[in-house]
């Protein structure tokens, strides 16, 4: 997944949605691409402040995105070509995962 390394952020608040998730192999067919889609069509919704991700090693990682409200969480969420991809998540790339919702009420930075 391609996200530059700390999203810009307005000031709070905000919503935060955490994808913690455990890859099924190593490099699964097709995760790469559909990674890299995932973080440009989500930048093409309304709402969309950015999106930070990690991965390690062993094939855990971690995806934060970071929307102005739940409206536009509830619409990603429900994005066709996004369904199609969580779909192919479950079926194949993902051994296991969790997503969380938080709202930001304060953030803080050393600059």
């Amino acid at each position: 997944m391609t996200a530059s390394r700390f999203a810009p952020m307005p000031a709070p608040p905000y919503y935060a949605v955490i994808f913690s998730n455990q890859r099924a192999a190593a490099d699964p067919a097709g995760y790469a691409q559909a990674a890299d889609r995932m973080v440009e069509l989500a930048a093409e919704q309304p709402g969309f402040l950015g999106a930070e991700s990690t991965r390690d090693a062993d094939g855990f990682g971690i995806t934060v995105s970071y929307w102005q409200d739940e409206t536009s969480i509830r619409a990603w969420k429900s994005n066709a070509e996004h369904r199609i991809a969580q779909e192919t998540g479950r079926e194949r790339w993902y051994e296991h995962f969790i997503t969380r919702v938080a709202k930001v009420e304060r953030a803080y930075a050393l600059k």
